[in-house]
């Protein structure tokens, strides 16, 4: 069994989810709840890249790949970095 989450580690993560569905969104589903759970495998990778500190061109990076290799989308890499930039200000703002 993994280790049990801190209460900002478990914020971070809950936060994590909701910029995936509300703000990266590459396949345009957010008005749907019905997709909500959608980019929720991604998640457990983006949340370690960004808890241990990875850059934003790291993890926009890696948001690129998945929408390229996973759902065949085209590049986005501006809109990945803004995206990560956001991810990474939040566990900044948590201080983690």
């Amino acid at each position: 069994m993994g280790a049990k989450l801190t209460k900002k580690q478990l914020e971070l993560y809950e936060r994590l989810d909701e910029i995936l569905f509300y703000k990266w969104d590459p396949i345009g589903i957010n008005s749907d709840c019905l997709g909500r759970d959608e980019y929720r495998s991604y998640l457990p990778k983006i949340f370690q890249l960004v808890l241990e500190g990875e850059s934003p061109e790291s993890v926009a990076a890696h948001l690129t790949e998945l929408a390229k290799t996973s759902m065949g989308l085209s590049s986005q890499s501006e809109h990945d970095l803004a995206v990560a930039k956001i991810m990474i200000g939040v566990r900044e703002y948590l201080e983690l």
